[in-house]
């Protein structure tokens, strides 16, 4: 599994317009190529900035493949809506991650 991670950094000024953008749009959008099998909305609770707030959007792709096809034939697309709607109101960066084992607590 892939965990690809997008954190975006948003300025009060847009944050509700872009939360909404967001779980209305965009997430659903980039699970509807089918690179990705799910997506997590998540705020980040340190190292926010003043007057800033950070979430990351967190999608899960069962192999680097996935991801690649993702990144070569819809992320261009995909992220020139959202850079036209907010441009440099929001900062974005992306990292991905390599699954290597999942742990649960023990539910007895």
């Amino acid at each position: 599994m892939i965990l690809y991670n997008e954190t975006i950094l948003v300025g009060q000024v847009v944050e509700i317009q872009l939360i909404d953008w967001l779980r209305k749009k965009y997430i659903q959008e980039v699970l509807d190529t089918g690179c990705f099998s799910s997506a997590r909305l998540c705020r980040l609770t340190s190292h926010n900035e003043p007057d800033s707030t950070n979430y990351t959007i967190q999608y899960m792709a069962e192999s680097q493949e996935h991801l690649k096809e993702y990144k070569s034939k819809y992320a261009a697309r995909i992220y020139s809506e959202c850079y036209k709607l907010f441009g440099e109101k929001i900062l974005i960066f992306r990292t991905e991650l390599e699954v290597v084992e999942n742990f649960y607590a023990n539910q007895s």
